[in-house]
């Protein structure tokens, strides 16, 4: 199992100056995820993620620079607005396509070579690799969805990225925990999941988005004096227990 943590990351890379504001730039990050799953490792998972924010880039976004969503509201490979819409440049400063380009090169590729690398590596011993792509967002964000959001959102790529006998087992956990859950919802897996996900060369890929209420206090609105709320261990203990049963079962039908 490759576990995959693409948005937990603060530095902004200098970029400090050109923003509106650093709280802004770090408000949509996967807030706590590193901390929630951090117990992956000892379960015999690899474990990547990137200490770059993903207002400098996004590696979970096609670097083509296409939506992995039409016709339905994003952030760009390079984000210009929060996910409420709110802008993250200061007038004039937002970055051009050379700029991106050079982004691209500097944390984009080495993130996806690192985990195209660690793939190749299980795939040469083991019949059956899982790539584990872990997210948040606050459960209420209009611009991006109607509603409240399931606390489970597991995404495939509309069934594509994973063998359907794992999916039934990740979906038969979600609903066993009575929260409300989803499969191939709002969500259906970004890039990560979608270039990596291979179920016929024995890559399976998945995308957990959980919504933050599962594990931490999420206000609506949010303030900048109290965004984020500080990790609480016990709050988070019910769905860290799940995430456990669900990385589990997926590491033993890989090794099945």
């Amino acid at each position: 199992m490759l576990v995959s943590i693409p948005h937990t990351g603060q530095d902004l890379a200098g970029l400090e100056p050109r923003l509106v504001s650093s709280w802004l730039a770090r408000k949509d990050a996967d807030w706590w995820i590193e901390t929630l799953y951090d117990f992956a490792a000892g379960l015999g998972a690899s474990v990547i993620r990137t200490a770059v924010s993903r207002t400098v880039i996004d590696v979970n976004r096609d670097p083509s620079g296409r939506s992995l969503y039409p016709g339905q509201a994003t952030t760009e490979l390079c984000p210009t607005t929060t996910f409420d819409g709110e802008p993250l440049y200061r007038d004039g400063a937002a970055p051009d396509a050379e700029e991106i380009a050079t982004r691209r090169r500097t944390y984009f590729d080495p993130y996806h070579a690192a985990l195209h690398a660690e793939v190749a590596r299980l795939r040469a011993v083991h019949p059956r690799v899982v790539v584990y792509d872990c997210h948040s967002i606050r459960s209420i964000v209009p611009r991006l969805f109607d509603g409240v959001l399931p606390v489970f959102n597991l995404g495939t790529n509309g069934g594509t990225s994973a063998d359907p006998s794992l999916v039934a087992r990740v979906r038969d956990l979600m609903a066993g925990t009575g929260q409300p859950f989803v499969v191939d919802g709002r969500f259906k897996g970004g890039w990560i999941t979608r270039s990596n996900g291979r179920p016929a060369a024995g890559v399976h890929a998945l995308q957990m988005e959980l919504a933050c209420r599962g594990y931490m206090a999420d206000p609506d609105p949010i303030e900048e004096a109290a965004w984020p709320v500080p990790y609480d261990p016990v709050g988070a203990d019910r769905t860290r227990t799940t995430l456990v049963a669900i990385l589990s079962a997926a590491l033993a039908w890989a090794r099945a």
